[in-house]
């Protein structure tokens, strides 16, 4: 594998004062983001304001999930909506930009998405992946604790989406707007050891870019997250207690006209140590039609990206890296 830099690549952003616009951390923080993330594309997250006690009972409920019988899990196996579980070997990464995936992926997750009830206008008009949440019935205990994760995330998520804002020079609640019923994505991955396997080119998570807003991301003690670094060298992104970890995706890099990077990332496999990471990906309305910020295209240049509608970019990805998916009715 190429050489692996120093941590100390990865950047601290102390959140301090999120969410409070017109004070002076505020600001800070807007230009810290301007400046991490059309550059390194991933910092660690401080003073996010998420309870410790959260976070490890949502690790704790990865813990058990993943402690259950095959058999109980694949009673929830993911579906059409997009939520369930997704078993090992069944998910290949093969719209990466970044390398040609063939491999799958070795890792299994539970997959929950912000709730949708079948008789919701959401629902009735035909958008993609709207539809409830599945649980382990053999576990009830564990949704509660993941919602309030859940919660706590959305909150954090929220005041970056304002600071955003005002990093990129936009029209205040030009983003946020699109952020009132949100796309949201809580991935409870397993990374089970997988000895022999690294050197037949296998992967945690192949390299790849994530296809959203921003993903905020808590891990546990083990490591194996690397980011790619300006250089095309992997960083790796080593975890410390009490930070989240953040990057920016794909649908703001459209957004942003491609000022903010989409950074590539990957997860190594370990030959002995089991490992657990909670993504939490926050996204916009699945109807949200995203085309450049005015802010962010030159006067008298054209944008670099026509508009998209999120859902439609999304499904074609999922279709693409997950085997479980066909064809998903148009966004109305």
């Amino acid at each position: 594998m190429p050489g692996i830099l120093e941590e100390a690549m990865i950047p601290t952003i102390d959140l301090t004062g999120l969410g409070t616009p017109g004070c002076a951390d505020h600001d800070r923080i807007a230009a810290q983001l301007l400046d991490i993330y059309t550059t390194v594309g991933f910092a660690y997250l401080s003073n996010h304001g998420v309870d410790e006690v959260v976070v490890e009972a949502a690790f704790e409920a990865s813990r058990q999930f993943h402690a259950l019988p095959l058999a109980s899990k694949m009673a929830i196996e993911v579906n059409e909506y997009h939520r369930g579980y997704i078993p090992i070997n069944t998910s290949t990464t093969t719209t990466s930009s970044v390398a040609t995936v063939t491999k799958p992926n070795q890792s299994a997750s539970l997959m929950l998405m912000h709730e949708v009830s079948p008789d919701s206008e959401l629902a009735r008009s035909g958008a993609p992946l709207a539809g409830p949440n599945q649980w382990p019935s053999a576990l009830p205990e564990i949704e509660a604790p993941l919602l309030a994760y859940v919660r706590a995330m959305t909150t954090v998520a929220r005041g970056l989406v304002t600071t955003l804002e005002v990093a990129l020079g936009a029209e205040p609640e030009s983003l946020l707007q699109h952020f009132e019923t949100p796309t949201t994505f809580l991935r409870l991955l397993h990374y089970p050891p997988t000895a022999g396997e690294a050197a037949e080119g296998f992967f945690g998570s192949a390299p790849h870019s994530d296809y959203g807003f921003i993903t905020l991301l808590a891990q546990d003690d083990v490591g194996g997250l690397q980011v790619r670094g300006e250089d095309g060298r992997w960083i790796d992104v080593v975890p410390r207690d009490g930070t989240l970890v953040m990057n920016t995706a794909d649908i703001l890099h459209r957004w942003s006209n491609g000022r903010l990077i989409s950074t590539p990332h990957r997860v190594r496999t370990n030959p002995a140590v089991e490992r657990f990471s909670l993504p939490f990906f926050f996204d916009p309305d699945i109807r949200t039609r995203v085309e450049p910020l005015p802010s962010c295209v030159m006067p008298g240049s054209d944008p670099l990206f026509e508009p998209v509608v999120y859902g439609d970019y999304l499904m074609h990805r999922l279709r693409s890296n997950h085997q479980q998916h066909g064809e998903s009715p148009p966004i109305r």
